[in-house]
């Protein structure tokens, strides 16, 4: 159904940015690429939490300060702030399973012999139906892939549960039908209307006859500074840094990973 090159992306998009609550709006072929790529993810968390640990506490262990020394030790380049907090991530599908030529119905099978289903909240409902049904603790979204028809609605109704810290909303298939690049104008008129509340990008599948685009929105309007690079790219060794290192080591120390061990 057009997401064969799809289905691959958002698994990277999920790799890079490790959100925390996905959404995902027509379940089908991407569904066992969005499940696999957030138990990976969790898998990436954990051992790159115990590594972090491990060289920080090499390090300390030495009395030295941090250094270009500790920044490009095994995990290199990791920011000890992203592992203060458990990464227990969660994807919830919304879908009526009604469309007869969809995959749809097959997905929960796909998953079982996965070994993924447990990672799949299933909302069987449409979409006007599906906010009140969410997990009342699955907000704000962090991504949201929106492969139905209803992407006005979606965008009209759910936009404000979109975290504003970047979270991201990838819809398939608008550029090139009158509906959806009428949708894509609409948008145009809201992001000028707001500035400072979304980025937008399209991108053209341009082989295809259909189902040929994607477009990604990116919520901006409450992004947090994470910056601890200077000047030509050098990072900062600031007592904020190394004080996020060494809590990050305490949580280590007490609970063996700063994260919940799924082994």
């Amino acid at each position: 159904m057009g997401t064969e090159v799809v289905g691959p992306l958002l698994a990277n998009l999920v790799q890079l940015l490790r959100p925390e609550r996905v959404l995902e709006v027509g379940m089908g072929y991407t569904t066992p690429f969005l499940a696999g790529a957030l138990a990976d993810a969790e898998d990436a968390v954990r051992l790159e939490s115990r590594a972090l640990a491990a060289k920080t506490r090499e390090h300390l262990d030495r009395e030295a300060e941090l250094d270009d020394a500790w920044l490009l030790a095994d995990p290199p380049l990791v920011s000890p702030s992203h592992h203060l907090e458990p990464y227990l991530p969660r994807l919830v599908a919304v879908d009526n399973l009604s469309i007869a030529d969809s995959s749809a119905d097959r997905v929960q099978e796909a998953l079982r012999e996965l070994d993924l289903d447990a990672r799949v909240t299933v909302v069987n409902a449409d979409l006007k139906d599906a906010a009140e049904r969410l997990p009342e603790d699955f907000f704000p979204i962090d991504f949201a892939w929106v492969d139905a028809w209803e992407c006005l609605y979606f965008f009209d109704r759910f936009w404000e549960l979109i975290n504003p810290d970047g979270g991201l909303v990838v819809m398939h298939y608008l550029m090139t039908y009158p509906e959806g690049e009428a949708l894509l104008r609409y948008i145009e008129k809201f992001q000028q209307a707001n500035p400072g509340e979304l980025e937008v990008v399209s991108l053209l599948e341009s082989q295809k006859l259909m189902q040929n685009s994607i477009t990604v929105l990116r919520r901006t309007s409450g992004v947090r500074d994470r910056r601890y690079a200077g000047r030509g790219g050098e990072i900062r060794y600031s007592e904020e840094l190394r004080q996020d290192a060494e809590r990050h080591l305490r949580l280590a120390a007490g609970t063996g990973a700063a994260v919940p061990a799924h082994d």
